[in-house]
Formats: C-alpha cells, sequence, structure tokens
C-alpha cells in the first residue's frame, strides 16, 4: 500500500482552522462566542433590501462577468477615489472575488513561485500561511511584539534577501489592532522600491481605525501604484461577512495575473450580492463615520470589562479584535486557556499563539471580538470575571 501522507506536504501541520474549532466549541456548549469575527445584527436594511431586488429582479442568479460586474467595479473605484484620491480603471484594474480570502490566495497563486520567500507581519491572519504554502513559496516571518506591536524596520531590511518576492501587509491588522503610521510606511515603500519587490496589503478593515488613526492604502505611495495589489472586502465595513464579495485592485497587469488564478478557484460568485455592495459602497459619509464610532465604542466597552476581570490588555488602534495576555491569571498556555474557557465561564475566545511561528512570542496572548451587540458584550465580561476567583 502506498504510505505516502494524503496531504499535500505543502499543507502539513495546518489542519482545521483555529476558527472552526473555537466556533465548534461554542456551539457545543452553548458558550459566547468572542473568538470569530462576525457581527450578531446585520448590516444597513437598505443594502439588505438592495440584495433582496437583485434577487428577484433576475440580476446576477446566473454567472456574472469573470471580472465582477460592471456596477461593483465602478462602485469600488469611486469609494478609492472618493476616500483616498486613488483613479483606478474599473474595466483593467479591478477584479471581484469570493471574499478577501480568496484575492488572498489567488494573488499568492498568480505571483510567487516555489522558492520565492514572502515576507508578512506575525502574528497573520491563518489564511496567509496556507496560501503562501500552496504556491510553494517560503513565509518569512517579522514578529509584532507586545504592548505596541509596530514593526521593527530595521529587522524588516535585514530580512530582505534576494529570495523575497514580496511583502505581504496588513492594515489595520488582524489581531493586534495596530495601524500602520505614515512614517513606518514610507519606510516599507522605500524598502519596497529599493529592493524591486511586490506588496500585497490586506485593508479588510480600512473603514475600522480608532481614536483619529487614519488609514492610507500603501498604493497611494510614491513608487508603489505599479508594484502594489489592494485587497479588501464587504464583508467587514458593511457587516454582511455571509456574502464573501471581495476584490482585488491594482495596476492592469497585476490584476490580469491574479485573474488568471482566479478563475480557475471560484471562477464567479455572489451574483445578487454584487448588486448590493455596489449600492453600499456607495453609502454616505455619515455611514461610514457611525458604524467606526460605534465600534470604538464597543470596543472600549470590552476593554472596560477585559480590564476589570483581570486581563492585561493591549487597547487596538483598529479593526474587531482586541489582544489581551493572561499571564496575571498565572497562566501562560493561551490554547489551553481557550480550549476550557467555555466550561469556566461560558466564554469562547482564539489563542493568538496560532498566529505566529515563533512559539513563544504569543504564548500566552488571547483575542476577543467586539463586533458584538451591547448586552452581549456586558454578559461575556460579567461571566469573565470568575477568573478572578
Amino acid at each position: 500500500m502506498n504510505t505516502r501522507p494524503l496531504l499535500n506536504r505543502r499543507l502539513d501541520g495546518l489542519g482545521t482552522t483555529i476558527f472552526a474549532e473555537m466556533s465548534a466549541l461554542a456551539t457545543a456548549t452553548g458558550a459566547i462566542n468572542l473568538g470569530q469575527g462576525f457581527p450578531d445584527t446585520d448590516g444597513p436594511e437598505s443594502v439588505r433590501e438592495a440584495a433582496v431586488r437583485a434577487l428577484r429582479d433576475g440580476r446576477g442568479n446566473q454567472y456574472p462577468p469573470g471580472p465582477g460586474i460592471p456596477e461593483l467595479r465602478q462602485a469600488i473605484a469611486d469609494h478609492q477615489r472618493r476616500f483616498y484620491d486613488l483613479p483606478l480603471d474599473p474595466d483593467t484594474e479591478i477584479l471581484v472575488t469570493a471574499g478577501a480570502t480568496e484575492a488572498i490566495a489567488a494573488t499568492m497563486l498568480a505571483l510567487l513561485e516555489p522558492g520565492d520567500e514572502v515576507i508578512a507581519f506575525e502574528p497573520f491572519y491563518d489564511s496567509y500561511a496556507a496560501c503562501i504554502a500552496m504556491a510553494g513559496a517560503k513565509r518569512v516571518s517579522l514578529t509584532l511584539r507586545a504592548p505596541s506591536f509596530r514593526p521593527d524596520l530595521d529587522e524588516l531590511r535585514s530580512k530582505i534577501t534576494p529570495q523575497t518576492r514580496l511583502l505581504l501587509l496588513n492594515t489595520p491588522h488582524n489581531p493586534t489592532g495596530m495601524v500602520l503610521t505614515a512614517d513606518e510606511q514610507s519606510a516599507i515603500a522605500a524598502l519596497a522600491v529599493e529592493h524591486d519587490l511586490l506588496v500585497v496589503t490586506d485593508e479588510v478593515y480600512e473603514h475600522l481605525a480608532f481614536d483619529g488613526a487614519a488609514h492610507v492604502p500603501i498604493a497611494t505611495l510614491p513608487g508603489m501604484r505599479e508594484r502594489t495589489v489592494s485587497i479588501s472586502s464587504a464583508g467587514k465595513t458593511f457587516s454582511f461577512t455571509g456574502w464573501k464579495v471581495g476584490w482585488v485592485m491594482a495596476d492592469g497587469p497585476l490584476v490580469s495575473a491574479v485573474r488568471t488564478a482566479k478563475q480557475y478557484l471560484t471562477y464567479v460568485s455572489a451574483g445578487p450580492f454584487q448588486y448590493a455592495v455596489a449600492e453600499a459602497l456607495r453609502l454616505p459619509d455619515s455611514y461610514f463615520d457611525g458604524f467606526r464610532a460605534d465600534l470604538q465604542r464597543k470596543r472600549d466597552l470590552l476593554d472596560d470589562g477585559l480590564r476589570a476581570a483581570g486581563f492585561e490588555v493591549y487597547q487596538p488602534q483598529g479593526t474587531y479584535f482586541i489582544t489581551t495576555d493572561i499571564t496575571p491569571f498565572g497562566e501562560k498556555d493561551a490554547y489551553a486557556f481557550c480550549r476550557t474557557l467555555p466550561e469556566r465561564c461560558g466564554v469562547v475566545a482564539i489563542p493568538n499563539s496560532v498566529f505566529y511561528d515563533d512559539p513563544d512570542a504569543g504564548r500566552s496572548q488571547v483575542r476577543f471580538t467586539f463586533c458584538k451587540k451591547d448586552d452581549v458584550l456586558a454578559e461575556a465580561t460579567s461571566r469573565l470575571r470568575r477568573l478572578a476567583s
């Protein structure tokens, strides 16, 4: 009998995602799920009704165009010009995908070859590791360390080798909530230009930067337009994560390369929802401002509750998430802590340690999400106070 492992060796060690594992644990125990980052309320009613209209009108019920419907590609282009003064050709420089996750996968498969190196900030969204592995490339991690989680730019420079193909960035950053500053982005851009590197940037939390922090796409910086693939999606901004509508934005040759890979993944997806997202992107500024303010308020609510429960809390500058440390409880193993937390307190969280290559860097860090109703956050933090005793 053939003894070769069934799973492709490139994916060895990845297994079931931590989100699936912990969400299943929440279901099995009836615990409050503050692990996976999905809201417990739908987004704007007008956007949901736009999807209903599209379904009823027969728009998108059959295969939409491969690059995405023209209305959505135009809306994405208008959004980028409106918020960032970044001009894009909707016909050649935008590609609609099945969420940002497919956008990342298609980009890695299109742009990487075996032996290429990819520098990514750790902790990182777990699909980054899988997509780099599937492309046969090598992941090189730059560790973001508590409490500030700021990138060490000298260390970044030292990790660039002749094999380095691209830098994979995420800002606002999941799971730490770090938002790259203008100086940091300028320094990263200068390194990319100096070493002729591609840059892929995950910007799904672009409208969730708090306390006056501003998200600025690195593609707007000098020398970056022609070497940057920017990725975003509708799920986090409009609270319709199940629709899985994302997009890739880049110069025409880069988009063409990504489209070549993407067409053999899902080909197309989410037809009726594309029409709804096109309307969502044209919502007034008051929606985006109100959405950000509401999530910042929820962040503060959970932040206060976690501190009261005894956690060391690293307040995020953006995203849906708060990273904490469990050493004040005399514990050091975040994975073991999260496995027992539902039984102890009736709450599910995510161990940040699974997002690191360095096993010690995030060993005691635990991530909670605050994109939930106020009463859910209040009940969760009330339950977590049991840890103090």
